[in-house]
């Protein structure tokens, strides 16, 4: 799935674990597709998610504007219905006709919120990581491959990429209980894109904290000698460097410390208005595992 990693390149924008069946398709005998994965924890936080959904709203709006159907998918909503129910109401006035649908692949988490169905605008089924059938143009995949391990979680991605819809991508990601820390993959039919690092800065003692909220597919790869942990002590040095700026607050900390890393040829992604929300976004190729 991966592209092959490498040093930064200057680049314009754009316990024992869980593992999953690796037969193809599989059935069951009535012949519907098999949900597959299992259960969440189920933690579920009003707002938990907020930083990927502004993220959403910053970079993916014309995509879902563009398709001829808006579909999402909220895969693992959890143990209740809030995240998706925000996740409709963040994007629904930029979105004529958009279509959310949470998925679950436990029956009664499905039939617990029966009650917050609005189809179309809402809906609620059982499903997996083969998106029940559906198409979406955007899949919100979160805190839902952190049980699995990596070979099993690689697995997944290549499951819903084939199952999006033309155009489609998935945004796949881990946060606090709280979402003041987060980080996501943003991935297409072809593999992974970019990764984006988002967190209220002011509870930082250093950019690095962050890796306990890497991705799978990253969290094992954070070690000397790997990129993606190379990202992360260049970010600590700049930040470091950028403490004089703490007297003006984090966010111009962060802002310098990103800044600094940009000018040092980090192919960094999106508009540097994002920067002042404690957030950045680089090219996957730049943090790849090696």
């Amino acid at each position: 799935m991966s592209e092959a990693g490498g040093r930064p390149e200057r680049g314009d924008d754009h316990k024992r674990r869980a593992s999953l069946p690796r037969k193809a398709n599989p059935r069951l005998a009535a012949g519907r597709a098999r949900a597959l994965g299992l259960p969440t924890r189920g933690t579920t936080n009003a707002n938990r998610l907020r930083r990927v959904d502004r993220w959403l709203l910053a970079t993916q709006v014309p995509r879902l504007r563009d398709a001829a159907r808006p579909l999402v998918v909220d895969l693992g909503y959890g143990s209740s219905a809030v995240t998706t129910l925000e996740l409709a109401d963040r994007l629904g006035p930029e979105v004529h006709g958009l279509e959310v649908v949470g998925l679950e692949i436990d029956p009664e988490r499905v039939a617990a919120v029966a009650a917050d169905r609005d189809p179309p605008r809402v809906d609620f089924r059982v499903g997996g990581f083969e998106l029940a059938g559906l198409r979406p143009v955007l899949v919100r995949a979160f805190n839902v491959l952190r049980q699995y391990d990596e070979e099993s979680a690689a697995h997944a991605w290549q499951t819903m990429c084939a199952a999006l819809g033309p155009g489609g991508l998935i945004v796949e990601g881990t946060c606090d209980e709280w979402g003041r820390r987060s980080s996501w993959v943003a991935l297409d039919a072809d593999g992974p894109l970019t990764l984006t690092l988002s967190a209220r800065v002011s509870d930082l003692d250093r950019p690095s904290d962050l890796a306990e909220r890497l991705p799978k597919a990253l969290i094992h790869h954070n070690v000397p000698g790997q990129p993606v942990h190379e990202f992360l002590r260049a970010l600590d040095t700049a930040w470091a460097t950028a403490a004089g700026l703490s007297t003006f607050g984090p966010r111009q900390r962060w802002t310098a410390a990103v800044e600094s890393l940009a000018e040092q040829g980090w192919p960094f992604v999106g508009s540097s208005r994002r920067w002042r929300h404690g957030e950045v976004t680089v090219r996957w190729s730049a943090v790849a595992p090696v």
